[in-house]
C-alpha cells in the first residue's frame, strides 16, 4: 500500500460515471467485501463466540469514545415542536471531526506511515449529514469504505470479519439507533415507507444470513411480535424489526396485527419468500441495484488512495450539501434509499411528537 495518502472526494456526478463505476474493480472490491462479510456470519447470532482481535478491540473503543461524543452534546431545545432534525446534531458532528485523528491512532500505531487522511473523511461521514442532519444507506456505506481500507491495510484480516459484524458492526448500529433517537436524524431520500428501513440496508443484509440456516424460524414469523421480542437481540434483521415496530404506530382502527404491512410493506412482500436463504440472496442482489448501483447514493462516495477512483470518471465535483444539492439526476429514478427528494421527518420524531403533544396516545402520521 501506497504511502501518499490523499484525502478522498468525491467523483462520480454523471449516468456515464456510474457506469464506470459499475464496472470498476473499485465497484467489486466494495461488493466482494460486503459479500464475504454476509457469508461468515451465516448462522451466526449476535452472541456467538468468535475471536476478538487487538483491531477489533480498538474499533470497539472508538465507537465508545463516540458514545461518550453524544453524551457531551445534548438536545438543549427539548421542546422544540420542529419534526425535523435536531441542530445539536452539528456540535457533534463538529466534536467527531475535531477529534476523530486521536480516536483513530491506536488503530494505525503499527503501521509504517499514517493513512489517517483517509480514514478519518471516511469515519467523520458514517454518522450523518451535517447541514441536513440526516441519515441513510450512503452514509452506512461509508461504514463499508472504512472497513474496506482496514482490510486493504491489514488492520483487520478475513478471520476478524465475523467479529467485525458481530460485534463491531452491531455496536455501530446500537451508536447510530442512538443518534437517531436522539438528533431526530431524518431519513435520507424519500422513500418513506416504501424502503426497508428509513436509515439502515446492511442489517437486512447481514441479519437473513444470520438467520438462513435457522431450523425453524420462517421469514412470515417475523409478524410474531412476541417471537421478535425474544430474539431481537440475537439477529440484527429481528433488531430491525423491533426497532420499526417500537417507533412506527398505525391507526388505531386498523389490525395491529397487519402493523407491518401497514408501515413497512417492502419489508412485508420479502417475507413472502420461501427461506432465508432466498431473502439473503435476493438482499445482495438489491444492494447492487439500489446502493451500489445507485447515481444519488454513489455521486457521494468518495475516493483516496486505498480506493482509487476508477479511470474515466470526471473530475473532482464540489457541491452544495444543502438539500437542493445541485446533482445530475437526469436519467434516474428516485427510489429506495435515495439521497435527494422530498425532506421528510423521521418515523422517530413523528413518535416523540406524539408523546409530547398528544396526552391520549392517538397515532399522528410518520410521513
Amino acid at each position: 500500500m501506497t504511502a501518499e495518502y490523499t484525502k478522498p472526494v468525491r467523483r462520480i456526478t454523471t449516468s456515464e460515471d456510474l457506469d464506470i463505476w459499475v464496472g470498476s474493480s473499485a465497484y467489486s472490491t466494495i461488493l466482494d467485501f460486503v459479500q464475504d462479510l454476509q457469508d461468515l456470519v451465516v448462522g451466526l447470532t449476535n452472541d456467538a463466540q468468535v475471536e476478538v482481535s487487538s483491531s477489533s478491540e480498538e474499533l470497539l473503543n472508538a465507537l465508545n469514545e463516540i458514545n461518550t461524543i453524544i453524551e457531551n452534546n445534548p438536545v438543549v431545545h427539548e421542546k422544540d415542536i420542529s419534526r425535523f432534525g435536531k441542530i445539536e446534531f452539528r456540535d457533534f458532528y463538529d466534536e467527531v471531526s475535531k477529534k476523530s485523528f486521536d480516536i483513530l491512532k491506536p488503530l494505525v500505531k503499527n503501521l509504517d506511515s499514517d493513512p489517517r487522511i483517509e480514514l478519518t473523511t471516511y469515519f467523520n461521514e458514517i454518522w450523518g449529514n451535517r447541514t441536513r442532519i440526516d441519515y441513510g444507506s450512503g452514509h452506512e456505506l461509508n461504514f463499508i469504505a472504512f472497513l474496506v481500507c482496514l482490510q486493504k491495510l491489514s488492520i483487520i484480516k478475513r478471520e476478524d470479519y465475523p467479529c467485525v459484524i458481530l460485534k463491531v458492526f452491531t455496536k455501530y448500529i446500537t451508536v447510530m439507533r442512538s443518534l437517531q433517537k436522539q438528533y431526530w436524524l431524518e431519513p435520507a431520500g424519500s422513500h418513506g415507507v416504501w424502503g426497508l428501513d428509513d436509515y439502515h440496508f446492511l442489517p437486512f443484509l447481514f441479519g437473513s444470513s444470520q438467520l438462513a440456516t435457522h431450523p425453524h424460524m420462517k421469514p412470515k414469523l417475523i409478524h410474531n411480535e412476541e417471537l421478535v421480542e425474544s430474539f431481537y437481540k440475537q439477529y440484527m434483521y429481528l433488531e430491525c424489526i423491533h426497532f420499526i415496530n417500537t417507533i412506527k404506530t398505525i391507526p388505531s382502527n386498523q389490525d395491529q396485527k397487519l402493523s407491518l404491512r401497514w408501515h413497512s410493506p417492502m419489508l412485508d412482500d420479502i417475507l413472502s419468500a420461501k427461506s432465508w436463504s432466498k431473502i439473503k440472496e435476493g438482499m445482495i442482489k438489491m444492494y447492487k441495484a439500489e446502493v451500489l448501483g445507485k447515481l444519488p447514493i454513489v455521486q457521494h462516495f468518495m475516493f483516496g488512495s486505498i480506493i482509487p477512483c476508477p479511470n474515466g470518471i470526471s473530475e473532482f465535483h464540489e457541491h452544495d450539501d444543502d438539500s437542493d444539492c445541485g446533482h445530475d439526476h437526469s436519467g434516474t429514478i428516485n427510489t429506495w434509499g435515495d439521497c435527494c427528494g422530498i425532506k421528510i421527518p423521521s418515523a422517530i420524531a413523528a413518535s416523540e411528537m406524539n408523546k409530547m403533544n398528544n396526552p391520549n396516545n392517538k397515532p399522528i402520521p410518520f410521513d
